[in-house]
């Protein structure tokens, strides 16, 4: 049997990995009686820990929330996947400082044996970057913004900001004139539901209060203002699923450059040969269907709509048909028969 100190430390540890305990677990886990850990649960309230019980048939105990952060007992794998996970924080503005902090102090308390566990793998590790998809930087998002915005959708309060978007989302080619209208331009009174995560970018999903239309946007493109205090009723959504309406829609409207591509091909084969988030495809005629792409380059929608495999026609935007025109001569030259090197003669 553990001594009393070893036991308390076992239990708080217990009470820590998940939302309530029966106290016959509890005592079956430790090996003592049920009232050894009634006794034991009076030490760690004394302690300053917030023990909850509810009592009658399906009684349990449950670790509340203090005042304060407790000490965390972790055991040797979850403190290594901690410290692992640590390491490799990023993609949030003021995570990499606040990661490396918790980190420190991670370390100076772990034991010998798992720091050198922890460092091994460190240093016997290499990151490869991340986005291989563009040649341009990924956005950081402010980690406070996306507090705010958390907070908001939890407690149904209005969201008002600001919204810029990319360099060339508001042009004709992105989406509708009256939709940019509404997306830029001035503050935004908007009912917050949900964040989604993709592709190392976060978007909020939300119902325009003046429109009552659901839109996304992008949460580095946004600037929060004071805080409204004026709570909604939620109303269903579309179809429930939020990760679907924010690839869909990201396409047409969530990059910083779109393009409309003629592809002359029906439209059912080139759905079958993109993914859905990669565009949105209209038909014309039985043989001639147009792609409605983004990204945040023009650079990487050559890159996908060279990957169609189908003739295609672009006469807008400008900067895409000057970056075509480019790659066509360059392909050219590439394939020109090369000169004879003097050794060759």
């Amino acid at each position: 049997m553990l001594d009393t100190s070893a036991r308390l430390l076992a239990l708080l540890s217990l009470l820590q990995s998940r939302p309530d305990w029966p106290g016959s677990e509890l005592a079956r886990r430790l090996d003592v009686s049920t009232r050894t850990i009634r006794n034991d649960i009076d030490r760690l309230r004394t302690l300053g820990y917030p023990v909850n019980a509810a009592r009658g048939s399906y009684g349990h105990y449950t670790l509340g929330a203090g005042a304060k952060l407790p000490p965390l007992l972790l055991d040797d794998e979850e403190a290594v996947a901690v410290a692992i996970g640590l390491r490799a924080g990023g993609g949030v503005s003021g995570i990499r400082e606040s990661s490396a902090r918790a980190l420190t102090k991670l370390e100076q308390v772990l034991p010998h044996r798992l720091r050198r566990q922890v460092t091994a793998i460190h240093e016997a590790m290499s990151t490869a970057p991340e986005n291989l998809a563009s040649n341009v930087e990924d956005p950081e998002t402010d980690a406070a913004t996306l507090t705010q915005i958390a907070a908001a959708i939890r407690d149904q309060e209005l969201l008002r900001f600001d919204y810029q978007a990319g360099e060339d989302s508001a042009g004709p080619w992105g989406s509708t004139p009256a939709a940019n209208e509404l997306l830029e331009g001035w503050a935004h009174l908007v009912e917050p539901y949900r964040l989604v995560s993709w592709l190392r970018r976060w978007y909020l999903v939300g119902r325009d209060v003046p429109t009552a239309a659901w839109r996304i946007f992008r949460v580095d493109w946004t600037s929060l203002r004071a805080p409204t205090h004026r709570h909604f009723t939620p109303v269903p959504f579309l179809d429930g699923d939020y990760t679907s309406f924010v690839l869909r829609t990201v396409a047409s409207t969530g990059w910083k450059v779109h393009a409309r591509i003629t592809v002359f091909a029906p439209a059912e084969e080139v759905l079958r040969r993109i993914n859905a988030t990669v565009g949105v495809v209209e038909s014309i005629d039985e043989s001639t269907c147009v792609l409605v792409t983004g990204a945040d380059s023009f650079e990487t929608i050559a890159v996908y709509i060279g990957m169609l495999g189908l003739d295609f026609h672009v006469t807008e935007p400008a900067a895409l048909v000057h970056h075509l025109r480019e790659l066509g001569r360059r392909y050219s030259r590439a394939i020109e028969e090369a000169p004879c090197r003097s050794d060759q003669v």
